[in-house]
This record gives structure tokens, sequence and C-alpha cells, in this order.
């Protein structure tokens, strides 16, 4: 794959600089999250809370502010737009867990874990509902299609993930396919739309899809990579599960192209099985075939992409924290 050069002037800002430049914009998106979480069903706010006081990093209501930054905008219309990105991806989380049957995120219960799978669906269904409320107040038609087609292609690629579990036979092209509508197109949603709401015009709006879908790519792969090469501590989840949930990801796609027929044959029969046992067999053909080395450096090729994408834009504090997380995305998986 080859390299795509830095086209950005600004320098890239370290992770802690960027979290402290967009303080105040995600204090004010955090405090707008928990007004309108709020149900008279009490249920729904216990779990709702559950997974919103979670933490996390807030990183795709980020990219939404700093994008609407980077893009010249001053008003605070951005803070209700990254609410509904947060709200639709942590709907997206509730219902990945329950088909998963996964027990721990972020380094605790999982919601499923916690109140069971019907109350993780459900509310999940409220936080989806619930965003296209605030959507609407926004009075965007174009905001509204946005995110009414990337919602839709969130599910496409939950659907097309469920149909590559268990299949040893899933490529590099289909994996990447998987990535664009589960993660990257929600990426790319929030950093065009913060453009939008500055009305930095259709190249501006295009250099900001393409730096979001890049990074979407670069983060999932470099998460994909620390799920053979991380700690429980690093990944919030346990090591290993994509392999005992049945998933094929890029480094052991890499590994069953380039192993040994018989080791091949075994590695199939691992992915057929979900057979966590077989982790270390895994870690010892990744090893052999230098399939995290070549998993990094397709990731490192997207984050490139993505801060080269930032070129069109003015220079700015904004623009080089958004060059800065294409670092922090290749860093986490280092």
């Amino acid at each position: 794959m080859p390299a795509v050069a830095h086209a950005t002037a600004s320098p890239a800002l370290p992770f802690p600089a960027i979290q402290q430049l967009a303080a105040g914009d995600m204090a004010a998106v955090d405090a707008l999250i928990r007004r309108r979480l709020a149900s008279d069903v009490a249920l729904v706010n216990q779990v709702a809370e559950y997974i919103i006081g979670a933490g996390g990093k807030r990183l795709r209501p980020m990219l939404t502010v700093l994008a609407a930054r980077a893009a010249g905008y001053r008003g605070e219309a951005h803070h209700q737009l990254a609410a509904v990105v947060e709200f639709i991806h942590t709907a997206t989380l509730l219902h990945d867990d329950v088909v998963d049957e996964s027990d721990l995120r972020r380094g605790r219960a999982t919601a499923n874990a916690a109140f069971g799978n019907a109350a993780s669906v459900l509310v999940g269904d409220f936080l989806y509902s619930r965003a296209f409320q605030l959507m609407v107040e926004l009075e965007s038609m174009t905001i509204q299609k946005v995110l009414a087609d990337t919602t839709n292609r969130i599910a496409e690629g939950e659907v097309l993930q469920l149909l590559h579990v268990r299949n040893p036979d899933t490529d590099e092209t289909a994996y990447l396919r998987v990535i664009e509508r589960k993660t990257a197109v929600l990426f790319a949603a929030a950093t065009q739309l913060g453009g939008h709401l500055a009305a930095i015009g259709a190249a501006g709006e295009k250099a900001l899809f393409d730096y979001g879908m890049a990074l979407g790519y670069a983060f999932q792969i470099a998460d994909d990579v620390l799920d053979y090469a991380g700690d429980a501590a690093t990944l919030g989840k346990n090591v290993g599960d994509d392999l005992a949930e049945g998933k094929a990801t890029l480094p052991l796609i890499h590994a069953m192209v380039h192993s040994a027929p018989e080791v091949q044959a075994r590695l199939k029969r691992i992915v057929l099985d979900g057979d966590a046992g077989g982790f270390g067999e895994v870690m010892a053909a990744i090893a052999a075939c230098g399939s995290l080395g070549y998993s990094h450096a397709i990731a490192q090729h997207h984050a490139d992409t993505a801060i080269a994408a930032l070129a069109p834009l003015p220079d700015s504090e904004a623009k080089a924290a958004l060059a800065g997380l294409a670092h922090y995305a290749m860093q986490r998986a280092c």
C-alpha cells in the first residue's frame, strides 16, 4: 500500500491537547445528552445512563465539534448535532453487544449483561428515535438525509458482519466493506455535517467526509490489531473476543492467506468453530506471517489518507486536532 504524504501544514496536536481544546464544547454536549436522555420510563433512564455514563472518549461527537470549528463555525448547533451522533453510536453499541453476546465493554459489564437482552435492544431503539427527534429540531433536510442514510448503512453493515461470522472464506475486501458501513460511515457523517453547519461548501464538506471515512478505517483496523496485540485493560474487552465470536479480522485474514496449506486449514477450522481455545495457534500463525505488521501498515495508510484529506481546510487549532486524531488512532495500536 503506497504511503500518503502528510499534507496539512498545521502541526498535529497530541491527544491530551485535543481533549483540552474540545473540552468546552464537549462539556456542553454531555450536558445536552443528559438532558435529552430523560424519559418517564424508569428502565429507559437506567439503561441509557448506564451506557452513556460509562464514559469513553466520545470520539464521534468530538469529531463533530472539531470539524465544525475547523470549518469556521461559530454557533452552538454543533452541540446538538454531536449529541445526535453519540445517540446513534450508543444505540449501535447496545444492539452490537446483544448480537455478539458480549459481556464486557469499556472494562465493565455490558448493558445486556447487566439488564438483559430485551432491555438493551429496546433502549437502543429509544436512543435511535431520540436521535431523530433531535435531528429534526435542527431543521436541516441535508442533516436528516445524511444521517438517515448513515443509520441505514450501519444496519447493512451489521447484517454483512453477521453473514461473515464463522465464515473462514471472508477476504480482505469483504472485511473492509463491513468496516466501511459499521464504523467509517458514522465518522464521515460526523465530520461532513460539522462542515455543513459552517456552510463550508461542497468541496469543504467532501474534504471532511473523506477525512472521516479514512479515519474510521484507521481506527477500526487499529482496534482489530489490538484484539491480537493488546490486553483487556487497553481494549476494555476481553482479548481474543473477535475470534471467540467467529469474526475473521485483518490479522487473521492475512495469516490464512499466507500460511502453509495445513496451517491454513487449521485456521479456517478455528474460525468456523469460533474456537477461542485456538487463540495460541492463531497468534503463532499471525506472528509467522507478519500479519500484525501488515495490518498496522494498512491502518497507517488510512490514517495518512485522512491527514491528506484535510489539505483544503485553512490552518487552525481545530484542523491540527483532526490531524492529531489520525496519529492517535495509530498510537493506540503500537
